[in-house]
C-alpha cells in the first residue's frame, strides 16, 4: 500500500503547513498523548498550520474521534471537523490519521504508533476549513440521472457493493484520483457504478458501460489496491473496477 504520509511534501509554497499553537495538558495528567492537527481558516487566509493538543487519555474516550470531540468541547472550540453517527456507518468523520485514510470513530488511539497522533484532512481535496474537505466533485460524480429500481430477488448479488458509505477514504487514497480527479471517476464512484451494472434488472447497462469506456473515467486505475486497503467497511473497490473492465471486454468480444 502506498501510504499518504508525505502528501504535504510537494505542495505549493502557500499551502505548506507551518508550526501552530500548543495547548498543554492539565497539571498532574499522567497519560498524555500529543495530537498534531491540521488547521486552516479561509477567513484568516495564509498558510495552514499544525496545532498541538496535549490530551489526558485517562479523561478521554478510546477513539481518535473522542479526542477530537474533547478538544472541540474542552480545549479549542474553533476546531472544525465532520462527525455524525459514531458507528462507522455514515462516513462523515473520514480523515487522514498518521498517514492513512480512515474513519476517526473507528480508529483506536492505542492503534496509532508511538509519537504524536497526526490528523489531517483527506488528501488531495480542497479544504473548506480545518479537517473538512470539499467533496463537491466526488458527490457530483455520483449523481444519478434517474431512478432505477432493484428487485428483491437480485438483492443478494449486490452484497459488497451497496454497503459503501461514501466516506471517500478509497478515492482520496488513490494516486490516480489525486492527479486526475477532474476526469478519473475514482474508486467510490466506480464501485457505485458497478453496483448498478451488476444488477440483472438494469435496463441501462449498455449506456453505463458506454459512459465508462473512456481513457480517464475508468482506465486511470492502475490496480494499486490503496482503495481496498483504505476502505473502513472492508469492501473491494479494486475488484469492482476490474469487473467493469471485464464487462467492457466481454461486450467488445
Amino acid at each position: 500500500m502506498v501510504e499518504t504520509k508525505r502528501f504535504f511534501a510537494d505542495l505549493p509554497r502557500g499551502s505548506r503547513p507551518k508550526p501552530g499553537k500548543t495547548w498543554k495538558a492539565p497539571a498532574g495528567a499522567k497519560n498524555v498523548r500529543n495530537f498534531q492537527i491540521y488547521r486552516w481558516d479561509p477567513d484568516e487566509g495564509g498558510n495552514p498550520r499544525i496545532d498541538n493538543y496535549e490530551i489526558d487519555l485517562d479523561a478521554c474516550g478510546p477513539m481518535v474521534l473522542d479526542a477530537l470531540i474533547k478538544i472541540k468541547n474542552e480545549v479549542d472550540p474553533t476546531l472544525t471537523f465532520r462527525r455524525s453517527c459514531r458507528e462507522g456507518i455514515c462516513g462523515s468523520c473520514a480523515v487522514n490519521i498518521d498517514g492513512v485514510n480512515g474513519l476517526a470513530c473507528l480508529k483506536p488511539i492505542a492503534d496509532v504508533k508511538a509519537g504524536p497522533v497526526k490528523v489531517n484532512p483527506l488528501p488531495h481535496m480542497p479544504v473548506v476549513k480545518d479537517l473538512i474537505p470539499d467533496l463537491s466533485l466526488a458527490y457530483a460524480q455520483l449523481r444519478p440521472d434517474g431512478e432505477r429500481r432493484q428487485s428483491r430477488e437480485e438483492r443478494a448479488k449486490l452484497d459488497g457493493l451497496w454497503e459503501c458509505i461514501l466516506c471517500f477514504c478509497c478515492s482520496t487514497s488513490c494516486p490516480s484520483y489525486w492527479w486526475n480527479g477532474d476526469r478519473y471517476l475514482g474508486p467510490a464512484t466506480l464501485l457505485a457504478a458497478y453496483r448498478w451494472i451488476s444488477d440483472s434488472r438494469d435496463e441501462a447497462t449498455g449506456e453505463r458501460l458506454d459512459a465508462l469506456t473512456d481513457p480517464f473515467k475508468l482506465y486511470r486505475c492502475h490496480t494499486i489496491f490503496n482503495c481496498t486497503e483504505a476502505c473502513p467497511k472492508s469492501l473491494n473497490p479494486a475488484k469492482a473496477i476490474g469487473e467493469i473492465k471485464l464487462r467492457i471486454l466481454e461486450r467488445e468480444g
